[in-house]
């Protein structure tokens, strides 16, 4: 018998089971009011009314569900949270203020004084510097590896090693980690393995399916798509995500209900976003290749990459940003960048519209010359977030700066 669908307020979890991601972008989490609307609702409030005091004390007390303050519960920003996590195969997400935010939120709710991180050097420079100058203040010890030598990362492992953190893909040279390999070392030392996974999305890399503990995105990026909001969020089981809740509700590194609403927005079209920008990236780094004056170009889909063969097997596309060195120093790097016309000048990444930036001076400013030197980002180097624009016209404005380098 058929059942009527016109008093359901949300299509129920195991209606999507097994669907996938392209569909669970678009239909994963939503839960619809009295209205029965179609699109995602905001709630731009900031507590909620009780039926009682009863019922006040009930909620607080954890005894009832429901929501309590938009602090920590707003029906937005969880419908955000439920999607990205049935994106990623996880039991539960929290979402908080910025990407980086999210970063502390799990390190202060998952570390304590004593604890031990072992961390790759291709990780974003405000990442670094969270882990070397913050975090070290509290009595929790950092080492840096090597993205990809799994002897630097048995070799730096501890007794009281608690956490192995990574990029994959590293920003900005693009470099692939072996997942799998890392969840074994972790779990021979009883630690949890944290990967970010901004660049690829769930969409191209789910890295929980290869034994990762934690995935961390800044939505900021290809989540959001479009550069308009801040915000990031975590992923993982109900018990891991039960502690970040935790600090998340005392702490305060919230997500606004509005930001989250975008995010739900922009999630609908990750699936084909990410389709072109890795068509464009590819074609692009493949082009890039053969000009005289670049030395070197960093993108995991060409096959000459070391880790190409990785990549495509831990992964369903090879991303949107490619990094590339051009002949000479910084003065050769900003020429080229200078030189653009339609492009734009940013830090950014993860957006429809294209961005160059200049790593050492920017995203890495503020590591010191021999963190940098390690992490290879070197005073030649030059980031591009490929947007989803025609790739001739962007081939034509990247040629302005060729142009430049040989004037």
């Amino acid at each position: 018998m058929t059942q009527r669908r016109e008093e359901h307020a949300f299509i129920p979890e195991s209606d999507l089971e097994g669907m996938s991601v392209d569909t669970l972008a678009v239909r994963a989490g939503q839960l619809r009011t009295a209205q029965l609307e179609h699109s995602d609702p905001i709630f731009p409030t900031s507590s909620f009314v009780y039926g009682s005091a009863a019922q006040a004390a009930a909620r607080f007390g954890g005894d009832e569900p429901g929501n309590i303050y938009s602090r920590f519960t707003n029906p937005t920003v969880q419908a955000f949270e439920a999607r990205i996590a049935a994106m990623e195969g996880g039991e539960r997400a929290v979402a908080t203020a910025s990407g980086m935010a999210a970063i502390l939120s799990t390190c202060m709710a998952l570390l304590q004084g004593g604890d031990h991180v072992v961390c790759s050097r291709g990780v974003f420079g405000t990442t670094n510097v969270l882990l070397q100058k913050y975090l070290a203040k509290f009595g929790v010890e950092i080492t840096f590896v090597s993205l990809t030598d799994l002897d630097e990362w048995q070799g730096a492992l501890q007794d009281n090693t608690r956490m192995l953190f990574l990029e994959t893909p590293s920003n900005p040279l693009c470099e692939v980690a072996d997942l799998s390999a890392l969840s074994t070392l972790a779990k021979s030392v009883d630690a949890l393995l944290v990967v970010d996974n901004c660049f690829c999305t769930p969409v191209l890399q789910r890295p929980l399916a290869f034994g990762a503990d934690v995935v961390i995105h800044s939505a900021t990026k290809y989540l959001d798509g479009q550069g308009r909001c801040i915000g990031g969020v975590v992923v993982g089981s109900n018990a891991l995500m039960e502690e970040v809740y935790g600090f998340l509700r005392s702490a305060g590194p919230t997500l606004s209900p509005f930001n989250a609403w975008v995010f739900l927005k922009g999630l609908e079209t990750l699936p084909i976003r990410m389709r072109a920008h890795c068509e464009n990236a590819l074609e692009l780094a493949t082009w890039l290749e053969q000009q005289e004056d670049v030395e070197q170009v960093f993108y995991a889909g060409l096959k000459q990459h070391p880790q190409y063969e990785l990549a495509a097997r831990q992964q369903s596309g090879f991303g949107g940003v490619l990094s590339f060195r051009v002949r000479g120093g910084r003065e050769a790097a900003w020429a080229f960048i200078d030189a653009t016309r339609m492009i734009s000048i940013t830090a950014n990444l993860g957006d429809v519209k294209t961005t160059i930036t200049h790593p050492a001076t920017t995203t890495h400013g503020r590591l010191s010359p021999e963190d940098k030197a390690k992490a290879g980002i070197t005073e030649n180097l030059i980031r591009v977030s490929v947007g989803i624009e025609s790739i001739e016209d962007l081939k034509k404005d990247l040629s302005r700066g060729l142009d430049a380098l040989k004037g």
